[in-house]
């Protein structure tokens, strides 16, 4: 009996007295998402990355408002919305006691403002996601950086529109003979 005592006092203790202390995790563990609505510019990247869905966006148009949704239950902490996340707006924490009493626990959603095109008035675009262009392109060095900002804020149908020369207008002479 004896021995058998020394050998336990010996070796220490196997288990970990987990729920009254916590248990530490490799600081590479991928517990659950962390998503800062503040940060983030509402890209839909993750959206695209996610494999499991866990992730979605939809546009709301009666408010100008685009919806964004987390589903921690059908989420399978691959890391890919980490990864993609150009703003570092989702991280993986340390977090991995994830029991909740109701399915809609595991539900976090945040809303973002739509931007309005300067021609049409439609809601095309996430306005912080246009922000963000802009910042970046003035982090970049571009001087001109703000005053792009006309062409950011108009949809791509408007911009089209814009572009098309009326057939009156276009001189097909020229290439003709050029290429004689």
């Amino acid at each position: 009996m004896f021995t058998f005592i020394k050998k336990v006092i010996k070796t220490g203790t196997p288990t970990a007295s987990y729920p009254l202390t916590p248990i530490e995790v490799d600081k590479h563990f991928r517990g659950k998402p962390q998503h800062n609505p503040r940060q983030c510019i509402g890209c839909a990247a993750c959206v695209n990355a996610c494999p499991s869905n866990a992730l979605s966006v939809e546009t709301l148009l009666a408010n100008s408002k685009q919806a964004w949704q987390f589903n921690l239950g059908r989420c399978i902490f691959c890391g890919r919305c980490e990864e993609v996340c150009p703003t570092a707006a989702i991280t993986l924490s340390q977090e991995y006691e994830l029991a909740v009493w109701k399915k809609e626990d595991f539900l976090q959603q945040s809303h973002f403002d739509l931007c309005h095109c300067r021609v049409c008035e439609r809601p095309f675009a996430v306005q912080k996601e246009i922000d963000y262009a802009i910042a970046l392109l003035a982090h970049n060095g571009d001087s001109r950086a703000e005053h792009h900002r006309e062409g950011f804020e108009t949809c791509p149908a408007c911009k089209r529109q814009k572009c098309l020369v009326s057939s009156d207008r276009i001189e097909l002479t020229r290439h003709m003979q050029e290429a004689s």
